[in-house]
């Protein structure tokens, strides 16, 4: 069986970072950028990525923020992952010597697709269904149809995902790993529990159909 990771985003509270960790989530996301209404400040994201068990990947998301922001988070908040939402070239995202995925948005449609190849030192890929310049988040799909098969990189599937459509998703896209955020939560930032048990036992289901 093929097994399709697992990302929950925008966490703003320790205990339902724990809970994706119990219910079977693969990486939690804490979001730092000052554009999204699920910011946390690194305090906060310390203590959440602090809180995770082993083999739980922890992921800071960041947008267009200084180099210093960076090294802030690096330093404070030790996420085993960056993330990028903004236009950051590929040599900025790793002057960091750290691990990262960059986000495309594919608001633009098959427009967007050159733009996955500009970065060759990104761990991943994340395509989000945000337009170009907005931040993710924002519960926006895209024509999945569109996910490259012939990329080297692993791709990560965002924008709009929930437990009733998430299984469709993976079955047109077959991506490497889902990302999901408003779709798991009664509000910016709160994560509700029934949500986040449905959409990780959709994917599951997904993976064994």
């Amino acid at each position: 069986m093929n097994r399709t990771r697992i990302k929950c985003c925008g966490m703003t509270r320790v205990e339902d970072a724990r809970l994706a960790a119990e219910l079977g989530a693969d990486a939690i996301g804490v979001v730092i950028s000052a554009r999204s209404k699920r910011r946390v400040d690194l305090a906060q994201a310390r203590a959440i990525v602090a809180a995770m068990p082993p083999f739980v990947t922890t992921v800071a998301l960041l947008m267009d923020d200084s180099a210093d922001t960076v090294r802030a988070v690096i330093e404070q908040v030790q996420p085993d992952l960056l993330q990028f939402h903004g236009a950051e070239s590929d040599a900025w995202c790793a002057q960091f010597g750290r691990p990262f995925l960059k986000a495309v948005a594919m608001g633009e449609g098959a427009a967007a697709l050159p733009h996955l190849r500009e970065y060759p030192h990104a761990t991943g890929l994340l395509l989000d269904g945000h337009g170009l310049g907005e931040p993710g988040g924002g519960g926006k799909t895209f024509d999945w149809s569109l996910m490259p098969a012939e990329l080297a990189q692993p791709l990560l599937l965002a924008g709009g995902l929930h437990a009733d459509n998430v299984g469709e998703a993976m079955r047109v896209a077959r991506p490497w790993a889902v990302d999901v955020a408003s779709g798991i939560e009664s509000a910016p930032g709160i994560k509700d529990a029934d949500r986040m048990a449905a959409f990780i036992a959709a994917v599951r289901a997904a993976d064994a159909a």
